[in-house]
């Protein structure tokens, strides 16, 4: 679902929270009792005390808590752990994962589930708040609802459930899992919540089938530092040891099928490839359907010089093609070798597509170098990107205004990222037109965002 936009010149702004009276100072170890107003970046709620924010992890907006003060170092903010909910959500849940409890202390439970005890469906509006706040903060943009729907109805649809999820409470979708080996007694497990400490674990809630039937959960593996297990869609499960001391993982460099749709993709064991057994098929959607708005506003020319940044192993390349058609021309662009031979191996039969493995920032530095056809060529394209969780960056965004496409198709995972260089992009002349987000990752705080902007 898309969602209009209403731009409202918003100056950009720090994370920083301004000064605010200091009231009894805190210490840390002190017990303090916070009603919890809000969410924010990185999945940690939000409360005052005395008039300081106070970022209280395991509390849900809503909840009257009690909190043990972990850091007051700084005047504007202090920070705390729930010890106590004394008034919970309607929204509060058992954890979906023992071992992951918030009841336990955040060094003796297992990371990477931190809004397991939140309704799946409150988990996504909580995104949705990070999001629309971000981009209010950083990008200058504020959500409107669309005429005759109020603004809630706007936030509940803005961070899309992956297919299935509902029917599984966001259970069962990893097809990719890291886990690590304590170098001393070499117990098997994920890393503890806020440490880097080996949390033994007998389930992997988020873990597929595949995962969970080849999961060495409860062995002795001495000598490894890590292992990967690797569910493909289209192939058989596999263990990837990285010894420790070394550098490489055995096997990681084999090829593995993945189907997206219809499509079969090649990809690297230990390579990129989203985590969520639906997430690729979704993205790809996401992405040709946008595409496709685009030919439909005849704003997308095939025959232009379109680019597919930071493009792995050619997925969102094969998505534009699927909306383009036969006569399209892009480049894929990624710095992993290994991750361009797949690309190009996957985009073989689209005769105008080629995969080159170059980093972005220089890639596009010689584009700028290019001769006027070339460059004429480049600004009638569309820009495809799916760059790290630092975002595009201030140097990528700053040539791709200079290249200045037609239209540039983003996909974030980081909404902060995402939000700051938007306003780079929207002060540069480009219009935010359409604004997506994905919960492919249930259970955590992290989620994908499509943003699709368009030259004035």
């Amino acid at each position: 679902m898309m969602h209009r936009l209403l731009l409202k010149g918003w100056e950009n702004r720090s994370m920083a929270f301004p000064d605010t009276p200091a009231g009894t100072p805190l210490e840390v170890g002190a017990e303090i009792e916070l009603d919890v107003t809000g969410i924010a970046h990185g999945g940690i709620s939000v409360a005052r005390h005395e008039g300081r924010v106070v970022f209280v992890s395991d509390a849900i907006p809503g909840e009257r808590v009690r909190a043990r003060v972990t850091d007051a170092k700084k005047k504007s903010f202090a920070r705390a752990t729930t010890t106590e909910v004394i008034d919970a959500s309607a929204d509060r849940r058992d954890h979906i994962w023992d071992a992951a409890s918030v009841a336990l202390d955040p060094e003796d439970r297992a990371g990477g589930a931190e809004f397991g005890h939140i309704a799946l469906e409150r988990q996504r509006l909580l995104k949705a708040e990070v999001l629309t706040d971000a981009m209010r903060r950083f990008g200058g943009v504020e959500l409107a609802a669309d005429e005759g729907e109020d603004l809630s109805e706007a936030l509940a649809d803005l961070i899309e459930a992956a297919p299935g999820d509902d029917e599984t409470n966001g259970l069962g979708y990893r097809s990719r899992v890291r886990l690590h080996v304590d170098p001393e007694t070499g117990a098997v497990g994920p890393y503890a919540a806020r440490s880097r400490r080996i949390i033994s674990v007998d389930s992997l809630p988020l873990a597929n089938d595949g995962i969970a039937q080849i999961a060495p959960l409860g062995d002795l593996m001495p000598g490894v530092a890590t292992v990967d297990l690797v569910a493909p869609s289209a192939d058989d499960p596999r263990m990837l040891l990285g010894m420790a001391g070394e550098r490489t993982r055995a096997g990681a460099n084999d090829a593995v099928k993945e189907l997206v749709e219809d499509r079969g993709f090649l990809v690297r064991a230990g390579g990129f490839w989203q985590v969520h057994r639906e997430a690729p098929a979704l993205l790809f959607t996401a992405v040709r359907d946008a595409v496709s708005d685009l030919i439909e506003d005849g704003r997308f020319d095939p025959a232009a010089g379109n680019l597919d940044l930071y493009g792995g192993a050619g997925l969102l390349a094969a998505a534009v093609a699927e909306a383009a058609g036969p006569g399209l021309k892009i480049t894929s662009i990624e710095s992993d070798g290994a991750a361009t031979d797949d690309a190009a191996e996957n985009l073989a039969e689209l005769v105008g597509a080629r995969a080159l493995t170059a980093r972005v920032d220089r890639h596009l530095a010689e584009l700028l170098q290019a001769a006027a056809p070339v460059r004429d060529r480049l600004s009638r394209g569309t820009v495809v990107l799916d760059p790290p969780r630092s975002g595009a960056g201030g140097e990528v965004t700053a040539q791709l205004i200079q290249l200045a496409p037609a239209n540039i198709v983003y996909v974030a995972c980081d909404p902060v990222a995402l939000a700051r260089d938007t306003k780079t992009l929207r002060d540069a002349g480009y219009e935010l037109t359409s604004l997506r987000g994905f919960d492919i990752f249930p259970h955590t705080h992290h989620f994908e965002t499509l943003a699709v902007f368009e030259r004035a």
